[in-house]
């Protein structure tokens, strides 16, 4: 009987510990879905979900979710915390060094023995609290709807400021839109100011790293990013003489970004914006897209 008790005790615990969130993370998280994959952000965290007809083994989980690489024989160990039957894989890797792009994988039961799985990417980070709130949040159909974002993108949510597009964008990926020849950017929404600027030194340096092009100018200029004053990070790339899809799509030769992280009405935003040399660029230094959130002092 005690026994007995103090399961139902552990359950009514995990649905209180794990079962929502506060309405401010619903604030924050924007989402789409595609294909039968849920995509979401919130807090430089991106996050995947999808359910699969597949039942509940390591060999089945496996072969559905074959795009992850998980090897049956890491199928081993869930985490008991979580408060569904589940396997738990971690797994990092350090480029540029310093920086770990850390990727969790959840692989939960359902009502159905069915499986769905979650991944959870960050960089230098894990919240396993938040990711078993989330993965609760999802089982128990607690999303709200109105975090998803139309798949045509003539319309996005920018921290809390609806900015029609018109035809000419398309999604990149949650939070990441590019507009032919207006420029591109992706930005997420975070509790603290701290976290925005993290995750944006954060991409800063990832991006940096990378060995396909060469950074020609390297400043801190002063911007205006929703009519708040703050300082971006400027960089200068030039592809001359690099063979790339990126630079072949865009017919470009530098490639100008600006990272920016800054307190936008009641949260906090990182951004990245960027654009191609032959993209239309105004009278402002910056093409229309960018000119929507952001100006040059």
């Amino acid at each position: 009987m005690m026994k007995a008790s103090l399961l139902l005790f552990s359950i009514f615990f995990f649905s209180i510990a794990y079962g929502q969130f506060d309405d401010d993370v619903f604030s924050r998280l924007q989402a789409i879905s595609n294909n039968g994959i849920d995509f979401f952000n919130v807090d430089g965290i991106e996050i995947t979900s999808q359910r699969t007809n597949a039942s509940f083994a390591p060999k089945n989980i496996s072969k559905e979710f074959k795009q992850f690489k998980i090897k049956k024989k890491e199928l081993i160990q869930g985490d008991s915390l979580l408060g569904f039957q589940n396997y738990y894989v971690f797994k990092t890797q350090e480029e540029p060094k310093e920086y770990h792009n850390n990727i969790s994988y959840y692989f939960v039961k359902d009502s159905n023995n069915q499986v769905v799985g979650f991944t959870f990417a960050s960089i230098n980070k894990t919240d396993k609290e938040f990711e078993r709130k989330f993965i609760s949040s999802v089982m128990n159909n607690q999303i709200p709807n109105f975090v998803y974002n139309n798949l045509q993108a003539d319309t996005i949510d920018f921290a809390g400021r609806k900015i029609p597009l018109g035809a000419n964008c398309n999604w990149m990926g949650v939070n990441n839109i590019q507009c032919r020849y207006y420029g591109q950017m992706n930005w997420s929404v975070h509790q603290t100011l701290e976290g925005a600027r993290e995750t944006m030194n954060n991409q800063f340096a990832s991006i940096k790293s990378r060995k396909n092009g060469e950074v020609v100018a390297d400043t801190t200029v002063n911007v205006l990013l929703e009519g708040i004053e703050t300082k971006a990070k400027k960089v200068v790339y030039d592809f001359t003489g690099v063979t790339s899809a990126l630079v072949g799509m865009s017919g470009g030769k530098t490639l100008t970004i600006y990272y920016v992280a800054a307190p936008v009405r009641d949260n906090h935003v990182s951004c990245v914006m960027s654009f191609w040399n032959n993209d239309q660029i105004n009278p402002s230094g910056l093409p229309p897209l960018l000119e929507q959130v952001m100006k040059l002092e």
